[in-house]
Order: C-alpha cells, then sequence, then structure tokens
C-alpha cells in the first residue's frame, strides 16, 4: 500500500503533480468514480464506498457491479479490492474496520461531496475531470472486465473482509 508523505494532499501543486493512479488513489477517487459513471464504459456498474470506522482512515469510492470493481489500480473481483484495502489500513492501524455503503449522491458535485468531507472537483489546483478522463481512456474496459471476472469464476476461497454493508 502506497503511503503519502504527510501534508501532500494539503500542498495543491504537490497533490496534482503525484502520478494518475496516486492521485486518484489517494484522495481524488471520488472524481474517478464520479467520471466513469458519467459515462460508463461498461454497464451495470455503481458506486460504492468503504467509510472506516470512527477514527480511522482509509475512505475510499469505487465502482462495482457486484462481482468485479473498477478502480485506480483498474479491474478486479470486489471482494479482492476490499481485501487489499482492508489488509492495508490493518497494517497501519490495528483493529481497523469499515462499512460499505452504495453511492446515492453525485460523485462530481462539490456540495454533495463537501457534506461528506470530500473535495468537489473545482476544489483542486486544476479541473480533475479531463485527467480522470484520459486516464479512464488509457483503460481496455472490456478486456480489464472479462479478466477480472475469469478470476472471480475460478474455484478461490472467499476472503473474509472487515466491512460490513449497511443495509441502506
Amino acid at each position: 500500500m502506497y503511503v503519502l508523505k504527510h501534508g501532500i494532499k494539503k500542498n495543491p501543486e504537490a497533490f496534482w503533480a503525484l502520478p494518475g493512479s496516486i492521485f486518484f488513489g489517494y484522495g481524488a477517487c471520488h472524481i474517478l468514480a464520479g467520471t466513469f459513471l458519467s459515462h460508463p464504459p461498461l454497464d451495470g456498474f455503481y458506486g460504492e464506498r468503504i467509510i472506516p470506522g470512527e477514527d480511522f482512515y482509509g475512505n475510499h469510492i469505487y465502482m462495482t457491479n457486484g462481482v468485479i470493481a473498477f478502480d485506480y489500480h483498474g479491474y478486479s473481483s470486489r471482494e479482492r479490492l476490499l481485501q487489499h484495502h482492508g489488509r492495508g489500513w490493518a497494517s497501519h492501524s490495528a483493529g481497523w474496520h469499515c462499512t460499505l455503503e452504495r453511492v446515492d449522491f453525485d460523485l462530481l458535485d462539490t456540495a454533495d461531496l463537501n457534506r461528506r468531507k470530500m473535495r468537489g472537483p473545482d476544489q483542486y489546483l486544476y479541473y480533475p475531470i479531463p485527467r480522470a478522463h484520459r486516464f479512464l481512456q488509457r483503460i481496455d474496459h472490456a478486456e480489464g472486465a472479462a479478466r477480472a471476472l475469469r478470476t472471480v469464476t475460478r474455484s478461490q476461497p472467499m476472503l473474509r473482509v472487515a466491512c460490513t454493508s449497511d443495509p441502506t
């Protein structure tokens, strides 16, 4: 798991200068998700949010169809993404846990995002949506999704994840 240097997210120039995968993985995942969902390259995907337990870090938004998922890493099984994320944060914070929620707000609306303590697209050094479009255009979505689906259909044990689903 990549850990940002202290203060990078509060320094607009340094944060913007990060490579795309780090920028969208560690502070702008909601912008990538909102851009993905505004012109979905594949049908059936929706946003899902990892909300860490009180006093923990590790908020993350990704897209999923319930079986496979997409975030700054590319496509993977949803279970693998959750396991990777949970394992990474648990290695930094003993007792780390989270709740999963389906995103029911506009991921590109500043007011909606600010209510959830996330930056809107107009609150970055430069407007990040074109950057997210370029990031998404470099990916072969059909191939990535097919590869991820093949990993799901292989006989693999289900992984335990330290997240619970919110029934709402």
